[in-house]
């Protein structure tokens, strides 16, 4: 019976999220806690990297934390970033967030409609003239090089942020006894079997969230028993309240 179950995610901000409607509903508790955490790099591993910001007059914006790190390396830099900078984000949520930092203008912010980089690059090719930086994770692919090569943009990537395990005390360890365990990328996977290199599955359930994370927990040797999106559970919280009413 699935009573306790483990999220491998930060808790929830907004107290309308789904996972307290299926706490009330089923009876059972999360504890959310993320199996990795962010850093990002020191000035002296960026500038490792060889790369000059300021030789650029736009930044490509993939996540807050691409842009959390990208400001705060530029202070540690000391470097003014001009405000003829543009920014171009994934998601009008990365483009707002932007605020954080420097004063939004509709003319210098540009964002995306789907969350994908497929649907920034248009808008990328109207600034044609620009010369694009792509602060990333990395744990990256070069997906969005070989997009932009394949527009002819002028762009550079570099490293800024890097994940880590976000390593388990030995008290949480003493304490981890779970009905079910969910994942959302195959780093927390890793983690996992990094924080507990004897893990046995059992009668444990494991849960993955994306193709990825899904294929991770397979390729490690556990079985999976849940996964989502799919056509009829597009998020990981209508298909974990589907499986608790079939499994109750």
């Amino acid at each position: 019976m699935v009573k306790k179950i483990l999220i491998s995610q930060p808790r929830p901000t907004s107290e309308k999220s789904p996972y307290y409607d299926i706490e009330k509903q089923f009876g059972v508790s999360f504890v959310f806690r993320p199996f990795f955490k962010v850093e990002g790099l020191s000035t002296k591993e960026f500038r490792q990297q060889k790369i000059s910001i300021l030789d650029h007059t736009a930044i490509v914006f993939t996540s807050r934390n691409a842009i959390d790190h990208f400001f705060r390396l530029a202070k540690e830099l000391r470097l003014t970033i001009p405000d003829t900078m543009k920014y171009f984000c994934i998601t009008e949520t990365v483009a707002l967030y932007i605020q954080k930092y420097v004063q939004y203008r509709k003319r210098k912010v540009f964002f995306g409609e789907t969350g994908k980089i497929e649907s920034l690059v248009p808008t990328m090719i109207k600034h044609k003239g620009e010369k694009y930086l792509v602060p990333l994770s990395s744990v990256h692919n070069d997906s969005i090089a070989t997009m932009l090569d394949a527009k002819k943009l002028q762009h550079t990537e570099c490293v800024m942020y890097r994940t880590v395990s976000n390593d388990f005390t030995e008290e949480e360890k003493a304490a981890f006894d779970y009905d079910m365990l969910i994942f959302s990328s195959p780093t927390g996977m890793k983690a996992l079997k990094k924080n507990f290199p004897d893990f046995e599955q059992g009668d444990i359930r494991i849960g993955a969230f994306g193709p990825a994370t899904a294929k991770e927990v397979v390729a490690e040797g556990f079985r999976l028993d849940l996964e989502a999106p799919s056509k009829e559970y597009p998020s990981m919280t209508s298909a974990l309240q589907a499986y608790l009413k079939k499994n109750k």
